[in-house]
């Protein structure tokens, strides 16, 4: 004598139900901290004295990172490098290195933002003399052969050429450089 809508219609409040308390506890879940502290700021490891190499598809080597610290955080992860020293090398052209005080490494590798009393230094050749330029900031994008600043520079080019400017654009592949504000230089006509 009983309905059968009297029957299924607790049970499909009952399931109803069951739904909507499952649904709402993942979506608290979800919005929650997590609790295995990968929030955190910490790092998951560090390494000293490091370095490490990337070659061309023909194997000839196209840069070195070297660092006395690194240290990795999972949470977002970045890299930060205590004492880098990045050295770019081409074949038949003159290397570039680039140190600082510390650095910041993106998680893919494409940018490294090397910061604090930085130091250019493009070897020597047999057309012209050593080139160094100083600032506190490059960001450097090793796959593109480009660095960037908006910070003050000093380039000095051997033997008595030293340009001051706001703001650099370095080119490897074109081999050129863009100053962008403020530019003053004071060239010295080598002797004989």
């Amino acid at each position: 004598m009983f309905n059968r809508s009297t029957i299924l219609f607790p049970l499909i409040l009952a399931a109803f139900l069951a739904f909507i308390t499952f649904w709402i506890n993942k979506t608290v879940e979800q919005q929650g901290p997590k609790a295995d502290g990968s929030n955190r700021h910490d790092a998951d490891y560090i390494m000293e004295n490091f370095v490490t190499t990337q070659t061309d598809e023909a194997g000839n080597l196209s840069y070195t990172l070297a660092a006395e610290k690194m240290t990795h955080f999972p949470d977002d992860d970045s890299t930060v490098l205590k004492q880098p020293k990045y050295t770019q090398y081409a074949i038949d052209k003159p290397y570039t290195q680039i140190e600082g005080n510390h650095a910041n490494v993106s998680s893919d590798g494409d940018e490294i933002e090397i910061l604090q009393d930085v130091v250019v230094v493009r070897e020597a050749t047999a057309e012209k003399g050593e080139m160094q330029v100083l600032t506190d900031k490059l960001i450097i994008f090793p796959k593109q052969d480009l660095v960037k600043t908006d910070s003050p520079v000093v380039i000095k080019q051997a033997p008595k050429t030293v340009i001051h400017a706001i703001g650099m654009i370095y080119d490897k592949r074109k081999k050129t450089i863009k100053l962008l504000n403020k530019v003053r230089a004071h060239y010295e006509k080598p002797n004989n």
